[in-house]
């Protein structure tokens, strides 16, 4: 049987990675001792005895053997029917084990007829790897369950504050709104569903920024989660940086969908050189960023999964040479399966979670109607909504992407056990991109610290909801 979780390669010549994604990370890293050792040595024993019993009971000479095999075999068995666990078992177990052992070094001095030993072990084998592979597709399923499910804690947080929230709903941000349009500011954007993850980015943005007073945060929610995280920002404050909470599904009364940035888990190598990386890239809902932002130049884009380690300023001046998106390049995944021809195959993709903007090139080139073309095009052709959405963010911005230098951000932090520490604490921006995000459970322990470090540890709804714990 292949060993997934030692990173074992099955007949196909996949990787424990490359067919199950970082749950055989995330299984490899919490591996937990054997329980019910016992139990699963009795069980052994049994499938061994039985695999001799047939041919021992042939032999004329070795009746009084054969009964007494027989007689272990059924203790064996109505002490498994009553007990699963070792602590169920009985307390003469270990002396009833090892007459069951004895009886099967004597059975093995016997000449036996192999074939029938080899027949009732093939399918002790075949039931025993079918068990293995149903409860590994189970631990998968319930590990994209966890992943894709919101913590009891954050759904209390997200419910308590919008509670709070219409029990006095006066919250006059009026004052700032002049701030808000303003281009001479920096303008920073987060599309967001989640209270504690938003925070984190401001917070850690707002903590190494030189001048916190030139900073606007939009985070661009939709209307389940708007007035929670209206009411966070309001009674959170971060320094002298302005935040505006915005429903997407209500501006302009278009009645909106808000669409948050897309993973693809992208595998590439073989065998044992075979890595998986996460590619992420907008959402349909970035290409509304010229509409909604009419009034501003440019804008950076952060993603909710991002920590920040160092002052992003020097991104505002930055000579982009005419391109609209700055962003980092992955050259080293193939996209061959989920492109067509009309994407040069060797092109650098590019990662969202640290972006800037220039808005008035991407209005000059019209991109959000050439998307909508690409998306109408791929979706015709290929028939799968996520593959069309990254075939056209890819086409939309060809020849418009200016490479920002690997420093300024390093992904993986969300599924990559192996990123070497020094890089983490030197990037300037952290992307926690892949499936263990840092405020689930299943968050990598050594990268979540990075995380934590930023969250306001003293607001009483994060105490109520046992967030800190």
């Amino acid at each position: 049987m292949i060993d997934y979780a030692k990173g074992g390669i099955d007949e196909s010549g996949k990787t424990c990675q490359v067919k199950f994604g970082s749950y055989c990370l995330w299984r490899q890293e919490h591996k937990e001792d054997m329980k019910d050792f016992m139990v699963k040595k009795l069980k052994d024993s049994l499938f061994v005895a039985r695999a001799y019993f047939p041919t021992i009971a042939k032999l004329p000479s070795q009746r009084k053997f054969s009964s007494e095999m027989k007689q272990n075999i059924q203790e064996l068995e109505k002490v498994l029917s009553e007990s699963t666990t070792d602590a169920d078992l009985p307390s003469q177990i270990e002396k009833k084990l090892a007459r069951m052992q004895a009886v099967i070094a004597k059975a093995k001095t016997f000449p036996v007829e192999c074939h029938n030993v080899d027949k009732k072990l093939r399918q002790i084998f075949d039931m025993t790897a079918d068990e293995a592979h149903f409860h590994m597709k189970q631990s998968v399923f319930l590990y994209q369950l966890a992943v894709q499910t919101m913590p009891k804690s954050l759904h209390c947080l997200s419910m308590r504050l919008t509670v709070e929230f219409f029990r006095d709903p006066v919250y006059d941000m009026e004052s700032l709104a002049s701030k808000y349009n303003d281009p001479a500011l920096q303008h920073y954007v987060i599309f967001s569903t989640n209270v504690l993850a938003s925070s984190v980015v401001i917070n850690s943005t707002v903590m190494h920024a030189k001048e916190s007073g030139k900073l606007v945060f939009h985070v661009l929610t939709d209307q389940q989660n708007y007035f929670a995280l209206k009411l966070w920002f309001y009674r959170n404050t971060y320094k002298e940086a302005i935040v505006q909470v915005l429903n997407l599904e209500e501006i302009d009364n278009r009645k909106l969908f808000l669409s948050l940035p897309v993973e693809f888990r992208v595998s590439f190598g073989i065998g044992a050189e075979a890595r998986t990386e996460y590619l992420s890239i907008f959402s349909h809902s970035h290409y509304l960023l010229p509409e909604i932002f009419q009034k501003l130049e440019k804008v950076v884009v952060l993603d909710e999964d991002v920590v920040v380690q160092q002052d992003l300023s020097a991104l505002w001046s930055l000579n982009m040479e005419g391109k609209v998106n700055a962003a980092v390049q992955l050259c080293s995944v193939k996209l061959s399966n989920l492109l067509k021809s009309s994407f040069d195959k060797t092109s650098c993709a590019w990662m969202s979670g640290l972006n800037v903007i220039d808005l008035v090139k991407w209005r000059e080139l019209d991109l959000t109607e050439t998307y909508r073309r690409f998306v109408n095009e791929a979706s015709t052709q290929e028939g799968q909504n996520e593959a069309a959405a990254l075939h056209a963010s890819l086409l939309t911005f060809k020849d418009l992407i200016y490479p920002l230098d690997s420093v300024w951000a390093l992904s993986g932090l969300g599924n990559d056990y192996n990123i070497d520490m020094s890089a983490v604490t030197k990037a300037a921006v952290l992307h926690y991109n892949g499936k263990m995000k840092p405020w689930l459970d299943l968050g990598i322990p050594k990268y979540k610290v990075f995380w934590k470090r930023f969250l306001n540890r003293e607001d009483q709804f994060l105490t109520d909801c046992n967030v800190n714990s």
